[in-house]
């Protein structure tokens, strides 16, 4: 799989508090290495779009992380909120996460994030396209 960066993505990865720092960048590595893993995914763009980390792929749903000022015990992972993605998540993984509405993923900062259940959720973001047919995106 080929990685595209953006150089202002690091540039904006730098400018996170050190207390929520190493978790941006755990969410960074995680979807990169799930893009790695999923077959199918042969390119990953790392971008901004309104101001936060973005993840691309040819078939996916755009994916976005950051940390908010006005919440900051708290980051997130975001999804179109106009895809049934985070309605699925809610009912397979209710129990896994904290959830805005139909949009996000949201994580406490001193909480571990259950990583495998995570990677299912980056992994049907980055295939939607080729899955939003199947029951539960095939998750």
């Amino acid at each position: 799989m080929k990685l595209f960066t953006n150089p202002k993505v690091e540039s904006h990865f730098n400018h996170y508090p050190d207390s929520v720092s190493n978790q941006m960048l755990a969410l960074r590595e995680l979807i990169i290495e799930t893009a790695r893993e999923t077959e199918g995914i042969i390119s990953l763009e790392e971008t901004l779009k309104w101001g936060e980390p973005s993840y691309i792929t040819k078939h996916g749903s755009t994916l976005r992380i950051d940390w908010k000022a006005k919440s900051p015990n708290q980051y997130a992972m975001y999804f179109q909120c106009t895809s049934r993605l985070v309605s699925t998540f809610k009912s397979l993984f209710k129990d896994s996460f904290n959830f805005d509405g139909k949009r996000a993923i949201i994580f406490k900062i001193d909480e571990d994030i259950p990583k495998e259940a995570l990677k299912h959720c980056i992994k049907a973001a980055l295939k939607y396209h080729k899955i939003k047919q199947l029951p539960t995106l095939g998750i």
